[in-house]
């Protein structure tokens, strides 16, 4: 008789692959995030994930889209800076412990997480975690290991 609990037994490894970020530097002002994510829809560039941090004076939204090219030259079309850097996306269960599970593996191979961001839905099993790392293709060596 199997005495795991459902959750666990049920779960499935996370599916995981080196990915293209887009980071993109705009002033900070009311409105700036619906012009980016319009002319991306014009596009037909769909975001996968996205995260926004503020300064003082600008703000920084960093995303993983499904064409990264396309949403680069949409961007540069508009004027907008726009820096390319190598990510790991991760698809994972969303329970609690997986990302701890993922830090520690990380952290044991000596790969530093430089920054990270993820959502899920709380009705959701499997969540995006989005990871910058100096090294993607160690970090995704180490954790598919």
């Amino acid at each position: 008789m199997n005495n795991a609990p459902k959750a666990l037994s049920t779960h499935r490894s996370p599916t995981m692959q080196i990915t293209k970020q887009l980071a993109i530097f705009l002033n900070n002002e009311p409105g700036m995030l619906a012009r980016v994510c319009h002319a991306l829809a014009r596009a037909k560039v769909n975001i996968y994930a996205i995260s926004a941090s503020d300064t003082v004076d600008h703000t920084v939204i960093r995303m993983v889209v499904d064409n990264p090219q396309k949403a680069m030259f949409t961007f540069e079309e508009h004027g907008t800076l726009v820096v390319e850097d190598d990510v790991l996306m991760i698809d994972g269960d969303n329970r609690p412990g997986s990302l701890a599970l993922i830090c520690e593996k990380l952290g044991k191979a000596k790969v530093n997480i430089e920054y990270c961001y993820c959502a899920t839905s709380p009705a959701t099993r499997r969540g995006l975690l989005i990871l910058r790392v100096k090294n993607p293709q160690k970090a995704l060596k180490v954790l598919n290991s």
